[in-house]
């Protein structure tokens, strides 16, 4: 049955700040209920071989939207540099913006990262990357952020 509804479509979807959607992977049919709710960009954080052979780039061409790739395979790719590259995505972006990965998490550490990157306090891109979707990359983060592990 396909998605009527933004949260029907997009495991784990949140709205950590506004026109910033971040989330899971999208169902096919997700894209046009996004377009219709004003997303504009989808910046999707999975590597080609995660996709099972789906090519998104062109599913959410379909729906009008502009697509972005940014492949982060695990955490030894969570880094300063793939932060500053979805960050830099984002700012150049026009509209809503969805980014993606598998469940959310590797979204909510580049953002967390880039939140640092642009002068928020550790623990607060700590937080805001939570928000996000951060969960399991969390030591990764605090090690990059330079936090001590989790109590």
């Amino acid at each position: 049955m396909p998605a009527t509804t933004m949260h029907d479509a997009i495991p784990n979807l949140r709205e950590p700040r506004a026109n910033l959607l971040t989330g899971g992977q999208p169902d096919a049919s997700a894209w046009q209920v996004l377009a219709t709710q004003g997303v504009t960009t989808v910046i999707n954080l999975r590597p080609d071989a995660e996709l099972g052979g789906r090519d998104e780039a062109a599913e959410v061409a379909a729906a009008g939207m502009a697509y972005v790739s940014i492949p982060v395979a695990g955490a030894g790719e969570i880094t300063p540099a793939n932060a500053r590259a979805l960050s830099d995505a984002i700012a150049k972006a026009s509209g809503r913006v969805l980014v993606h990965c598998a469940s959310g998490n590797r979204v909510g550490a580049l953002l967390a990262l880039g939140a640092a990157q642009e002068g928020a306090d550790a623990q607060a891109a700590l937080e805001f990357g939570k928000d996000a979707g951060l969960t399991g990359a969390e030591p990764r983060v605090r090690e990059l952020l330079g936090l001590p592990p989790a109590p």
